[in-house]
């Protein structure tokens, strides 16, 4: 999915009064303060520099996990591969939980089964098995699906460990690292959604972190929610020119998406709607008995989101009772069934919250301009059910995300900076 984060006017001066106001009485650790401590610590120091002198290593974990392919539902193999990475970086209680998500923990220094700080990025990809995801490298660029949606965060997350490890940083809390599954289209979150509903940390998660697409500036506070539809349209069916003249499934369905695309939407809040796969009939001289429409609606808000379906569903109906009484129904009718396949819940961490303050100050202390935004992430889930929660970039630049000519350029000067962003975060959020 898109990982354009939403230029906000209003956001940005929230997110710009919250990093310039002074901590609250009574608050010496404010967010601000917190990530200072940390840049400046002997241990962040020591793990940045691990960063740089392993940064060949991260660049060829981006090369392995790649090459092996993760479609919507088979991520099984490259998860194994994770696990196998995980434990090789000495995390504990590394496992792989009934839905493929992977997870090792970090212990910190507070009492065991105390609340954990979680860092995730996703194993899947957007393409279909078969898709080949062989890495074609060019001076520092590398090209290949997926390669940076969203295996560089798996890369730079394994990147962590190890110079946490080698910095011998102790967090005061622990910390959940996890390659997760399902995050995009079809997966409809379903591995936020296990680990948040059914997993054994699920009452334990106290803050957390997704990393997923590039840019360390952008912090996604904000979640826009989707409704996601397969429609089946079915008539009766026949031939061309012997049956001319009957209702028509794909005629019912061009009526819709017709309908669908005079549908005005509010800029702000944004809302969008996109009919985008088409499926059905048999030959070029058939009518056909069946024809199906995928559509996807989005907005960063709940009351807009929840009109838009309204007045979808309704230009079903209408597209139904307008193709009925336009031909002839002698051997049928048209009938049209949606089926909801996708439900993304819409939400927004506070741009005043500590985790979206350090955020901004991590940001700022690696020399970015902070961006706050909004999108459809794994942060979704947390934010839906009020844990403070954030998706950040992995540094570095590139482009094409979701096409099959994807890029990423991992030079080091840049992409090294964007890493100190997210490690400065997850530190000043877990406490050293």
């Amino acid at each position: 999915m898109p990982r354009v984060l939403t230029a906000c006017a209003l956001a940005a001066l929230l997110a710009t009064s919250a990093a310039t106001a002074p901590p609250k009485a009574g608050r010496p650790d404010a967010p601000e303060q917190a990530v200072q401590k940390v840049v400046a610590s002997p241990g962040f120091k020591a793990a940045v520099a691990d960063l740089d002198k392993t940064h060949d290593r991260m660049v060829q974990d981006i090369v392995t996990l790649t090459e092996i392919p993760a479609p919507p539902f088979k991520e099984a193999a490259k998860g194994k591969a994770i696990l196998a990475m995980m434990k090789a970086e000495g995390l504990t209680d590394v496992e792989m939980d009934p839905e493929g998500n992977v997870m090792g923990l970090r212990r910190g220094t507070g009492p065991d089964g105390e609340k954990v700080v979680v860092f995730a990025a996703h194993q899947d990809t957007v393409f279909p098995e078969g898709t080949v995801t062989k890495v074609r490298r060019e001076g520092t660029v590398l090209h290949a699906p997926g390669v940076g949606d969203d295996t560089r965060s798996l890369a730079v997350m394994l990147a962590y460990i190890r110079a946490l490890n080698a910095a011998k940083v102790q967090t005061k809390s622990d910390i959940l690292f996890v390659a997760d599954v399902g995050e995009e289209g079809p997966g409809d979150l379903r591995g936020m959604r296990y680990l948040f509903g059914k997993g054994k940390y699920k009452d334990r998660i106290r803050a957390f972190f997704s990393m997923d697409g590039l840019n360390p500036a952008g912090v996604t506070y904000a979640a826009v929610g989707s409704r996601r539809y397969r429609v089946s349209f079915h008539g009766p069916g026949g031939h061309s020119y012997g049956a001319f003249g009957i209702v028509n499934p794909m005629a019912a369905m061009a009526h819709a998406v017709d309908a669908l695309y005079e549908v005005k939407v509010p800029a702000k809040p944004k809302t969008t709607y996109a009919a985008s796969v088409v499926n059905g009939g048999v030959s070029v001289n058939s009518i056909p008995a069946d024809v199906t429409l995928e559509v996807d609606m989005r907005s960063e808000s709940a009351e807009e989101l929840a009109k838009l379906d309204a007045k979808f569903l309704q230009i079903l109906k209408d597209a139904e009772a307008h193709e009925n009484a336009a031909r002839s129904t002698s051997v049928g009718k048209i009938t049209v069934t949606p089926k909801l396949i996708g439900e993304r819940p819409t939400g927004s961490t506070s741009p005043d919250s500590p985790i979206v303050r350090t955020m901004v100050a991590a940001s700022k202390a690696a020399g970015y301009t902070p961006e706050l935004g909004a999108s459809s992430t794994d942060s979704n889930i947390p934010i839906s059910l009020g844990i403070p929660a954030v998706t950040i970039g992995s540094g570095g630049s590139g482009g094409r995300a979701h096409s099959l000519d994807e890029f990423i350029d991992v030079a080091k000067p840049e992409s090294l900076k964007g890493m100190t962003v997210g490690l400065a975060a997850l530190l000043a959020t877990a406490g050293i």
